[in-house]
């Protein structure tokens, strides 16, 4: 689909610019006719790329009830980053946005004493200004779309008033819980599958993808899901494996 360019997102008078307003609808669409999710998520972390002002990285992060916070699409290396930052220090503008405010802006990290471990840790990765929104929240899961800037003052009113509109796009998206519930599902399958691949990794002294492959294979010869597999082995720490790959496969 050919998508207008949007040079001006917003005109004079406060009204939502004409290219915007056709761009956002196509988003809308484009969502809801989507029933994979990790496109649905590619789709936001790129509408908000292509039409937020300031915006050098974008990621949507998924916060559950511990608030353990996880990546799942970012544009790059440094939402992950900053991302696994909010995570360990168990703060950040990601949580925030998620449990008690529907936006977050961040001038300058480097000025910031909301969360004064995680700012000194972002600074350190690169991000010197951020603005976060929250997508939708399903009992104890909420969604959060994430914002990076590489220069402090980044993000303005426009940026905060346009990323608005992404979000709420976004949420209608996942109005429909069956979407929300998918996401959970794919998070602990993820999840299930890194711990079994750590087991295996230590126990058969294997690479990361040759853990991957020695599950794919007992998964394929069992006739069980991947992620029962995984289940099983993290869980008990038994693993009937198939012959193990060569070093060099």
């Amino acid at each position: 689909m050919n998508r207008p360019e949007v040079s001006n997102t917003r005109q004079g008078s406060g009204r939502v610019s004409a290219g915007l307003a056709i761009r956002l609808s196509e988003l809308a669409r484009e969502l809801q006719q989507d029933d994979d999710v990790h496109a649905v998520l590619s789709g936001i972390v790129q509408a908000a790329l292509d039409l937020i002002p300031g915006t050098a990285h974008a990621s949507i992060s998924l916060v559950t009830g511990s608030k353990k916070v996880d990546s799942e699409v970012a544009s790059g290396e440094l939402p992950r980053q900053v991302d696994a930052l909010q995570n360990s220090t168990g703060q950040g503008p990601c949580l925030d946005a998620a449990y008690q405010e529907r936006v977050v802006r961040v001038p300058d990290l480097s000025r910031e004493d909301r969360w004064p471990e995680f700012s000194r840790g972002a600074v350190k990765l690169g991000a010197r200004s951020m603005l976060s929104f929250q997508l939708f929240v399903e009992g104890d899961r909420f969604g959060a779309l994430n914002l990076y800037g590489t220069s402090p003052n980044a993000f303005d009113s426009e940026s905060e008033q346009v990323g608005l509109l992404v979000a709420a796009h976004a949420a209608v998206a996942f109005a429909d819980s069956q979407k929300i519930n998918q996401l959970g599902e794919a998070l602990v399958a993820r999840q299930l599958i890194g711990q079994a691949e750590g087991i295996l990794m230590e126990r058969y002294k294997l690479t990361a993808e040759q853990a991957f492959l020695l599950l794919s294979r007992a998964s394929s010869r069992s006739n069980i899901k991947l992620r029962d597999i995984a289940e099983h082995l993290a869980s008990s720490g038994e693993f009937t494996a198939p012959r193990l790959p060569a070093a060099d496969s």
